[in-house]
């Protein structure tokens, strides 16, 4: 299964009509808009990345639509892949197991700041 939030864009004029045909369509559920700015906030459930992009065009082709862009995506499938390959890894990089490993040769990327 999949779950996306999608912004979508329309005038302040037909912020109305948009959340209307949104909230009675089958393809997407209204959570939040701001009239004045013309954005609404959705989301879709899917049981894959096809029907996903299905309902994706059918929102940005729906009346008034400027457009409509996928913010986030969680897929049930790849989430339960992704945790079985990290669950069969060595928690603990190789070259930490090596002895000729020296301290100053291990690269620290947890620091933003000096990157920045």
């Amino acid at each position: 299964m999949n779950i996306s939030s999608i912004v979508v864009q329309c005038k302040s004029e037909h912020f109305d009509s948009v959340k209307e045909w949104c909230e009675k369509s089958d393809v997407c559920e209204y959570h939040f808009g701001d009239k004045e700015k013309g954005k609404i906030i959705v989301t879709t459930e899917a049981k894959d990345v096809n029907e996903d992009i299905e309902k994706l065009i059918k929102i940005q082709t729906a009346p008034y639509v400027i457009a409509a862009d996928m913010m986030m995506t969680y897929q049930e499938d790849m989430l339960d892949e992704e945790i079985k390959r990290l669950s069969e890894q060595d928690p603990v990089p190789a070259f930490l197991n090596d002895p000729n490993t020296r301290a100053e040769d291990i690269v620290y990327n947890g620091d933003l700041k000096k990157k920045l």
